[in-house]
């Protein structure tokens, strides 16, 4: 199992990241990814930081989430050879420095500017251009630097995504316990526990949920944190994605970049609940409370799409078994199922 050795949340904490940089013997030289907009809001902030403590830093800044960008900030790894690689930014920047460094045998840290989903503390990145549209196993990261203030200031839309993923365990473990059950799957159930608390956590605290809430934000954060030591206890993703994650995965083939990964997760969620014969209503509720999507239209999708992308789901990842390899659904139960959550 690979476990962070700090995990820091909190306001003003990004203050502390050279003191955690020496704890962990990186006092030499970083290697810091970044984009444009998150290196202004953070990046540099953590550059000067790590400068005025003595040690030698680069930042590379990204732009997308490709393998060409994996590869691009392997050659900087390979050039530079840092103690430590930094991911600041939202979850495309933390998987690209994520995969890379883990692909060059460096140590990464996590510095995540956003609260959008688990990314920011699993072992696994979610990179376009594999032959794959799902998450790839890279590296836990040794430590998490989440700074609150800085969270802060990304829109709101992006927390409310954030709690759509948490929520997503709730069916993600009960698909998990299905493939045990049906097909003699691994199943743990310390990771299973752990992920499935996380997301109780959030529909327990979801009044809390708001822009500016420092409480409710903080609740999110440790429920993320939490979700990606499950995966990494598990050795998998299997805790924390189930069919509601292929349903996500599936629509983003039919219409890329319309939605974003929590918040279609979150719909998902709604009909796999109802799937499995759990409380698909509290799902439905608590997505409302945070502002997060429960339907079609709130996605920005077609009717048909969301009923072709749950038609598809089960065959973007056929090894994985969920509740839709057992129930074998045509496309006429499909859409009697989105029907009947209300996701149209």
């Amino acid at each position: 199992m690979q476990l962070p050795r700090e995990v820091i949340v909190g306001e003003g904490v990004i203050e502390r990241i050279a003191e955690i940089s020496q704890r962990l013997g990186f006092t030499d030289s970083a290697l810091i990814v970044t984009g444009s907009k998150t290196g202004e809001i953070a990046g540099k902030t953590v550059k000067a930081i790590l400068e005025s403590e003595g040690l030698r830093v680069e930042t590379l800044r990204v732009e997308s989430a490709t393998m060409w960008d994996v590869r691009a900030v392997e050659e900087r790894i390979k050039t530079l050879k840092p103690q430590v690689v930094l991911g600041v930014g939202g979850g495309t920047k933390i998987d690209i420095a994520k995969l890379s460094s883990a692909r060059q045998g460096t140590p990464f840290i996590s510095v995540p500017t956003t609260a959008s989903h688990d990314g920011i503390a699993s072992p696994l990145s979610s990179i376009k251009g594999l032959e794959k549209p799902y998450s790839v196993m890279a590296q836990a990261p040794i430590a998490i630097v989440a700074d609150t203030n800085v969270i802060k200031q990304a829109p709101f839309r992006l927390v409310a995504s954030g709690c759509g993923d948490v929520i997503a365990k709730f069916t993600a473990v009960r698909d998990w316990k299905l493939a045990h059950e049906e097909v003699g799957e691994y199943y743990g159930e310390y990771a299973a526990s752990l992920a499935l608390m996380s997301a109780e956590l959030v529909i327990q605290n979801a009044k809390h949920i708001r822009p500016e809430n420092e409480e409710g934000l903080r609740v999110l954060l440790e429920a993320l944190i939490s979700c990606g030591v499950a995966m990494s206890i598990a050795g998998s993703s299997r805790p924390c994605s189930g069919a509601e994650h292929l349903f996500s995965h599936a629509l983003d083939m039919i219409k890329p970049n319309s939605s974003m990964h929590g918040e279609r997760c979150g719909v998902g969620t709604i009909m796999m609940a109802y799937l499995h014969g759990a409380d698909w209503e509290r799902i439905q509720e608590t997505l409302k409370t945070v502002g997060a999507p429960t339907n079609a239209e709130e996605l920005g999708l077609t009717e048909d799409e969301v009923v072709e992308a749950l038609y598809m789901a089960p065959s973007v990842r056929p090894e994985r078994y969920t509740i839709l390899n057992k129930l074998k659904l045509s496309l006429e139960e499909c859409r009697r199922i989105a029907r009947e959550t209300e996701v149209i």
